[in-house]
């Protein structure tokens, strides 16, 4: 008696910690029950919060997914533009759990598959809008446009599916074949990066190498031709300002020879044999400058009328 008595508490306690379930902090649970979505009395699923919980052993199945926000970083993938030029993009997006039972139908709880399927939708997207712009505007002023208008055209998708209410027809069918409906929310799309495909980069580098070379030719010719007129000018004010300077110390000279003239006759008309003694020095002077100048003169020469010790009176 004692035995059984234990063998039937040991199975109440198996049942009653079998039949009671944890939700962690940024989780959420769905129940399954005969294969379908445990769902309230106005046919919304039942979703079960984080914290503990009760289920009935053998016949409700809990379903716990995670309630925090997920990131789709996948590898970068070829685009083409409306030029036919193909660009290499990478891109990552934002997503969550909405609806848990239509996550946990079309995809049975796998978040793997729900990034494989949720990438081809956001690749799509991207490849509209880039496929209706040029590299140049997707490069240099219309980026942002590209990730709102991707961002609102997922987004659309899911408000047209986002009050729906299974029947139970529906469910059989999400749990057999899927659906394009994941329950998912996309939160934003943003491009990390683009690039041009390697096979092409090389030609428009070298193509932007000869362009840039072009115009720095072109600069250096016109800075050339310039630096000529700027040369051209200087040196026709230099010559004018060179001209007008001698003219200048030509006419300074003259004024100069003749106001000595001047003092000259003015001296010379004063006192005449001062004056032709002045000059007879100066012209010894000037004539014996350098010790190897020699002159042959007669004694009584008049160029030495003033070294002879007596000097002759001016007849």
């Amino acid at each position: 008696m004692k035995k059984l008595i234990l063998i039937l508490l040991g199975v109440a306690v198996l049942v009653g910690f079998s039949s009671l379930f944890v939700v962690q902090e940024g989780q959420k649970a769905i129940v399954i029950k005969f294969g379908k979505v445990h769902r309230t009395p106005d046919g919304m699923p039942f979703i079960f919060e984080p914290g503990l919980h009760f289920k009935i052993p053998g016949i409700e199945t809990v379903r716990i997914m995670d309630a925090r926000i997920q990131t789709l970083d996948d590898a970068s993938d070829r685009f083409v533009t409306s030029e036919k030029k193909d660009l290499i993009i990478n891109s990552y997006v934002k997503w969550e759990v909405v609806d848990f039972a239509k996550f946990y139908l079309s995809t049975g709880g796998d978040f793997d598959r729900a990034a494989d399927l949720l990438k081809r939708r956001v690749s799509n997207a991207l490849r509209n809008e880039i496929g209706a712009r040029t590299i140049k505007e997707i490069v240099s002023g219309e980026r942002d446009d590209v990730m709102i208008n991707a961002l609102e055209q997922l987004q659309g998708e899911q408000n047209t599916n986002e009050n729906e209410v299974l029947t139970e027809e529906q469910e059989v069918e999400l749990a057999r074949n899927g659906s394009d409906d994941l329950g998912v929310r996309v939160l934003d799309v943003r491009i990390k990066q683009i690039e041009l495909p390697t096979e092409v980069r090389e030609s428009i580098y070298k193509r932007m190498r000869a362009e840039r070379t072009a115009v720095a030719k072109e600069h250096r010719s016109q800075g050339q031709e310039k630096a000529t007129v700027i040369r051209a000018n200087i040196d026709r004010k230099v010559a004018v300002m060179l001209a007008d300077a001698n003219r200048k110390s030509r006419e300074m000279r003259g004024d100069g020879d003749a106001l000595a003239a001047k003092i000259y006759a003015d001296t010379y008309g004063k006192d005449p044999e001062f004056y032709a003694f002045i000059r007879s020095l100066d012209a010894y002077r000037d004539s014996f400058k350098d010790k190897s100048d020699v002159m042959v003169l007669s004694p009584d020469s008049e160029f030495f009328r003033y070294m002879d010790g007596a000097v002759k009176p001016a007849q």
